[in-house]
């Protein structure tokens, strides 16, 4: 491979070999080697692609000159992968032959996956409370329609049914306010001593209908962060909520504030809060996943009650925009505790 070569294939940004006439790799840049591995300069191409797609598209540039296209699904790292594979034929005296771009497109294809897979979580979670609304309507305009007594207790589970996916909606707008956001680091200052105690304040009636005691342990000195009020708010009501929803009838949900000197996760001086149930725990193969929208530990209980299973995704991108972190410990029977750590400077 001449020098002139060798610096083409260098600055090309893409993964790039360079295939000859004689259907051998004349040169490759590093970004190719790392794709198709070291020692492959010299090598007849098929040794190396091994993709039938790709060498059809290969051999046919070589055969015609006209550039191709491909499509090359593959694994590295126990991922997949997928590269959009450009063939186009190079007629130069020092680089003659077909070079071969590979570009990655795994990040396309999951962003791809991520939507078709949050319209169709979305259409299942709205698919069940409509098809009890629309059983209960026609049970309502049929058999039951003089019957007061089933008409009540039908309009009832279809109020329930009808705040689910008001609550869903909401949520589904809230968690698209936040990401949009995301970028925009807030700079107000938030109080948060005052927005825990209103919090607390709000949720007491709900605690006390679960049978859950509330025990907030908030320091004298006030303790300030940059954050947008409403949605730290929106953090600890839901993470607040969730301890009294999980924790189980009788036990205590302990919320903590406090000021830190230096926290290792930001090297920075910030504000921690957190919130510790004492009820079942989350088994650890869950904790990675909890942030996922519409992830569920247990689905059934959650829906029963009333979870739409994007709290915790909207605390989290709310936690990013604040350049914050949050962590989950928990074991089976010992409880959980969420913990959020905030930077005290913007």
């Amino acid at each position: 491979m001449s020098d002139v070569t060798a610096r083409l294939l260098r600055a090309l940004p893409l993964a790039s070999v360079l295939i000859g006439r004689n259907e051998r790799i004349r040169g490759l840049n590093p970004r190719a080697e790392a794709l198709l591995g070291a020692g492959v300069a010299g090598r007849h191409f098929i040794t190396a692609i091994r993709h039938p797609v790709v060498l059809d598209a290969v051999e046919a540039c070589l055969a015609d000159r006209q550039p191709r296209r491909a499509r090359m699904p593959t694994r590295q790292a126990a991922q997949d992968m997928t590269y959009a594979v450009h063939c186009a034929y190079l007629d130069l005296p020092e680089a003659e032959g077909v070079l071969v771009s590979f570009e990655d497109l795994t990040h396309v294809e999951q962003a791809d996956q991520m939507r078709r897979d949050f319209v169709a979580n979305v259409s299942h979670e709205l698919r069940t409370p409509l098809t009890a609304l629309l059983g209960f309507i026609e049970t309502l305009r049929g058999p039951a329609r003089n019957d007061a007594a089933a008409r009540e207790r039908f309009l009832s589970i279809m109020a329930a049914e009808a705040e689910r996916m008001e609550r869903l909606v909401a949520d589904l707008l809230s968690l698209s306010r936040v990401e949009s956001e995301e970028r925009m680091r807030p700079t107000a200052r938030v109080d948060l001593c005052a927005l825990i105690g209103s919090v607390l304040r709000r949720l007491e009636p709900v605690a006390q209908a679960g049978g859950v005691t509330l025990d907030g342990a908030l320091p004298e000195a006030g303790v300030t962060v940059p954050g947008d009020e409403d949605q730290l708010r929106q953090v600890v009501t839901n993470l607040v909520e969730n301890a009294i929803k999980y924790g189980g009838s009788g036990g205590t949900v302990e919320v903590r504030l406090s000021a830190v000197a230096e926290m290792p996760g930001l090297r920075a001086p910030g504000a921690r809060i957190s919130v510790r149930d004492h009820g079942p725990g989350i088994d650890p193969v869950h904790i990675p996943r909890l942030t996922e929208r519409f992830y569920r530990v247990d689905s059934h209980r959650s829906r029963e009650m009333g979870g739409t299973g994007l709290g915790l995704a909207i605390v989290k991108h709310i936690v990013n925009r604040h350049r914050g972190r949050m962590r989950v410990e928990s074991e089976p029977g010992q409880g959980a505790e969420f913990i959020v750590e905030l930077p005290a400077k913007a």
